[in-house]
């Protein structure tokens, strides 16, 4: 017999995987309609009478693969599948027997449609942008901030299909998959993928390999037509500082800061250093951070021209941050950040531009990448061997990055676990524990689904 302390704890215990899993299905609920609603919109290619499992069943078998951090697909199998309390949990919700194998969801993926799987991540975001979720976090009370930038998710030592991409080095030829990504990211650390462009080359000796801007340049179109209306600011390493992506950024109205390396365009920096002599009134300097220790020192020019290699003129803003701080051992340095930009630069909004615009261009790296590789995710792990799987198990892998950082930010998180659980692994393993051991009746789940929820964010 369990002493009172074992019962006390046993009964806390459940009562947080209850509550975890709760504020799982609300989030999933209130931002995307729930489990079955996710993944309206996607085509289901197989025959009827030979389907076991629904659509979306297998899908969020495939989305708990990232959800829970499993980081294989044979996961699936060892840690949901022919598991009771698991299985109760796709009964309540699809009305089946089991998990879905992790066969099963390979074998799906592989046949479906990547643009409509796109369409579902980039609901996600649209819906919070409706609902006002992200207004505060607007540069300028106006434009989302929308980071372009490329990585690595496959890399082989073998042709993995025909679309690899090549490299050689050393005299070896390593064969790998990128992506450019669109991420709407916020100064709060929120980064949800908005769109994604697979690099990949149309057949397996092309005369010209895929590249990240020639990506850019299909990307843009398809963002724009998606969001004609929205206001944004693009936020873009020094691979972008063009006269096409300026011009296109005109045409689309869209504003944006390109980060601006010492070696590009050697005209605007020559233009900058002379007005900044000429206008010694365009600097501001300033102290920030815990007591004041670290020193900003800010310039900036506008009106200045830059004529492309099109003879295109094209008229920009530049402005340069020279950041000290002490370091670890007490030793001042000293970091440069320069920008170029489409917005007027101005005494009373430079600190807003710089360090609420031009300086979260690092969240799709941090938040981003880095987080989806390092931190349970395991982005560059093969899920698959089949190309268009790959591409859905990677967008399957976003919508569930977007929504770990929903459920961890919304208030039904927040009040079960006011002190929170430490990092984001450890919420991935509680709720991959509340999901394999709670106990629920299917009355209860319905429970969860049926009742009407607020959840909010802290404004803090």
């Amino acid at each position: 017999m369990a002493t009172v302390d074992e019962t006390s704890f046993w009964d806390a215990d459940m009562e947080e995987q209850a509550a975890l899993f709760e504020a799982l299905v609300g989030t999933v609920q209130q931002f995307g309609g729930g489990f079955v609603a996710l993944f309206r919109g996607v085509t289901d290619p197989r025959q009827p009478a030979y389907i076991t499992y629904p659509l979306p069943a297998v899908l969020t078998a495939g989305l708990l693969l990232f959800l829970l951090r499993l980081a294989a697909r044979r996961q699936i199998q060892h840690q949901l599948r022919g598991n009771g309390p698991s299985a109760a949990k796709f009964k309540a919700l699809f009305g089946v027997a089991d998990c879905p194998h992790g066969d099963t969801v390979d074998y799906l993926c592989s046949r479906l449609s990547v643009a409509e799987v796109q369409e579902t991540v980039t609901r996600l975001p649209e819906t919070l942008i409706r609902r006002k979720v992200l207004y505060r976090h607007r540069l300028l009370d106006e434009y989302f901030l929308v980071v372009i930038d490329g990585t690595g998710f496959h890399t082989f030592t073998e042709r993995h299909c025909p679309h690899c991409l090549t490299r050689t080095v050393h005299g070896r030829t390593i064969y790998y998959h990128p992506v450019l990504e669109a991420k709407l990211v916020t100064a709060t650390g929120w980064a949800f993928s908005l769109m994604t462009e697979f690099i990949e080359n149309p057949t397996a000796y092309p005369t010209k390999q895929d590249c990240e801007l020639k990506a850019f340049y299909r990307l843009a179109p398809r963002l724009k037509q998606r969001f004609p209306r929205l206001p944004i600011c693009l936020l873009l390493d020094g691979l972008y500082a063009n006269g096409p992506t300026f011009a296109l950024c005109q045409r689309y109205h869209w504003q944006y800061f390109v980060t601006l390396q010492e070696g590009d365009l050697p005209t605007v920096h020559e233009e900058f250093e002379a007005l900044c002599r000429l206008e010694p009134e365009n600097s501001l300097h300033c102290r920030t951070g815990v007591q004041l220790q670290t020193q900003q020192d800010y310039r900036w020019a506008n009106d200045i021209s830059y004529v492309d290699s099109d003879r295109r003129e094209h008229t920009v803003s530049v402005l340069e941050c020279l950041e000290t701080q002490p370091d670890a051992q007490g030793q001042r340095t000293t970091t440069r950040f320069k920008w170029l930009t489409s917005f007027r630069v101005t005494a009373k909004r430079v600190l807003t531009l710089a360090n609420e615009g031009g300086r979260l261009r690092w969240k799709i790296e941090n938040e981003g990448f880095n987080v989806q590789k390092n931190g349970g995710y395991a982005l560059e792990h093969a899920y698959s061997q089949n190309h268009t799987a790959s591409q859905v198990f990677y967008l399957l892998l976003q919508l569930a990055h977007s929504l770990a950082q929903l459920l961890e930010a919304g208030s039904l998180f927040r009040h079960a676990f006011p002190k929170g659980v430490g990092s984001a692994k450890n919420l991935a393993f509680r709720l991959l524990e509340a999901w394999r051991n709670l106990r629920l009746r299917p009355a209860a789940i319905q429970q969860m689904l049926t009742t009407r929820r607020r959840i909010y964010f802290d404004s803090s």
